[in-house]
């Protein structure tokens, strides 16, 4: 595939790196020449000085051809610029845009543009790191309404299965983490202290969610 990356900054170059020594061909827009000098010395894609939304340097780098676009310079306003001329002028649909600021994320996500709230993304893991117990949410859809979240399984549950927490309602326990490995879980399967349950949940539905994994019903096996 084709990729067109905005920016070379520390993302735009990484992610330019990783694309190009997976097979995948790409090119890269950045307004400072200087920037170029991010990209590995044996970089074989295009680099291409300009703004990212100039259409003119958008040709150049291939997006007629291409089949994504990130758009990860420094600035909001650019980067949503950026994806919209790609999205609406030249019909690419699998554009992604980092922005800083997460309800202007919450608002493009809205119109069908794909954003990586980097200051949300970054305080959210910083935060699982310094607070392990704090309650994780690791992804929210644009309408606020369902979350998918990280849980860890105590004692008060082991020898329970994973079809007494979907007995709340509204609740899907999507992958349990047992020892570093994932699974698919069956209704019947018996969870274990330690496990670490990612759960799709309504968004309005997770404090009770969190009570129940507190305190399991009585008897309730």
């Amino acid at each position: 595939m084709h990729v067109v990356v905005v920016g070379c900054g520390r993302v735009g170059s990484a992610l330019a790196r990783t694309l190009t020594e997976t097979g995948h061909t790409v090119s890269v827009i950045d307004k400072r020449p200087e920037s170029f000098a991010r990209l590995p010395s044996d970089f074989t894609g295009k680099s291409i000085s300009g703004v990212g939304f100039d259409r003119d340097r958008l040709r150049d780098a291939g997006i007629e051809e291409a089949g994504a676009l990130a758009a990860v310079t420094n600035g909001d306003n650019s980067n949503i610029l950026i994806a919209r001329v790609a999205r609406e002028t030249f019909g690419l649909e699998n554009v992604v845009a980092r922005i800083y600021d997460p309800r202007r994320a919450a608002i493009y996500q809205r119109l069908g543009i794909a954003t990586v709230a980097t200051v949300a993304w970054t305080t959210e893991r910083v935060l699982r790191r310094i607070v392990p117990d704090e309650a994780a949410v690791e992804w929210i859809d644009p309408s606020a309404r369902v979350s998918l979240v990280e849980r860890s399984i105590s004692s008060a549950w082991a020898g329970r299965v994973v079809s007494d927490i979907e007995a709340l309602g509204q609740v899907r326990v999507a992958v349990v983490g047992r020892l570093g490995v994932g699974q698919v879980p069956r209704d019947n399967l018996v969870v274990q202290e330690g496990d670490v349950l990612y759960i799709t949940a309504a968004a309005d539905g997770l404090e009770a969610l969190d009570a129940l994994l507190a305190s399991p019903p009585k008897g309730h096996h």
